[in-house]
């Protein structure tokens, strides 16, 4: 059933002079099985959202669904929905506090009151699921790269076995090969484990790669949540709020402006050229 998101709102410091309303009036669906990118500019609402959907905050107004019950109904039990509605910080830093880096993937099943035997299996499994092998296990967390740290981290989430796995901006700080790595690494545990992923991030590139749905967020609102070519067709749009589309729109805007009958609304490099390819005849598939 996924989580239901009821027209909530949230303000920070209500009553305050630094009274802010972050979110306002939102309502949607994130169903099983999906790859969800939520983008947005900073200070669009996305990070508060996001601590929504494990009862991180509690909304000023509406409600939040969890498999058909409110999160924070009276005697809801939000520490098993931590387990399953898994949050993956921006800085991995905040997540990695033991001596050595099994131990620290091992906590999230000890605070669930597993026993020790299912602990060090399920951290076991998810570190060598994220790419860590025993080298890693004895390793002090902060003694990691920033690529490593958020494979620490992220495995560590999945050793609770979450339903949802929410990436809040996973790949920030991260060189390209990082960046890539990562985002590979997300799809295929999405592939493998069939679970829903909410991937938070500003880039369009990174988002159009990968997703199967996009969440827009700008000032608080949630203002398109559709799949990627319908929410690329409004670029410019998207521009006004300091977004963009992936970069090979514009470049097959400008060969389609140049009278060149490319497919406009491909979202990946491959597409493009096969577009290209197709639009210069014969001749040009034999160059291919």
């Amino acid at each position: 059933m996924g989580l239901k998101i009821e027209d909530i709102s949230f303000t920070y410091e209500t009553g305050t002079a630094m009274q802010v309303r972050a979110l306002n009036h939102i309502s949607c669906e994130i169903p099983d099985d999906r790859f969800i990118g939520l983008i947005g500019h900073t200070g669009s609402g996305k990070s508060t959202l996001v601590q929504m959907l494990n009862g991180l905050l509690k909304p000023t107004q509406g409600r939040i669904l969890f498999n058909g019950e409110d999160i924070h109904g009276d005697g809801y039990d939000r520490k098993n929905l931590r387990a399953k509605v898994g949050l993956v910080f921006q800085y991995p830093e905040h997540q990695l506090f033991e001596a050595d880096v099994l131990s620290d993937v091992m906590f999230g099943p000890r605070n669930l009151g597993l026993s020790e035997e299912e602990c060090r299996k399920r951290a076991s499994e998810s570190l060598f699921m994220v790419g860590m092998g025993e080298r890693f296990f004895k390793k002090s967390p902060f003694d990691l790269s920033g690529g490593e740290k958020r494979r620490a981290a992220i495995a560590g989430v999945l050793a609770m076995h979450p339903q949802i796995l929410i990436l809040d901006e996973p790949t920030a700080g991260l060189d390209p090969r990082g960046r890539d790595e990562i985002l590979g690494l997300i799809s295929e545990m999405k592939k493998k484990l069939r679970m829903t992923i909410v991937l938070v991030s500003h880039s369009m590139d990174d988002v159009a790669r990968y997703v199967d749905q996009i969440m827009v967020m700008n000032n608080g609102k949630l203002v398109y949540n559709d799949v990627p070519s319908e929410v690329f067709r409004h670029h410019k749009e998207l521009e006004t709020m300091g977004l963009s589309a992936p970069q090979v729109i514009y470049i097959m805007e400008y060969l389609k402006e140049r009278g060149l009958p490319v497919n406009t609304e491909v979202l990946d490099i491959q597409s493009a050229a096969d577009s290209i390819m197709a639009c210069m005849g014969p001749a040009g598939r034999g160059r291919s």
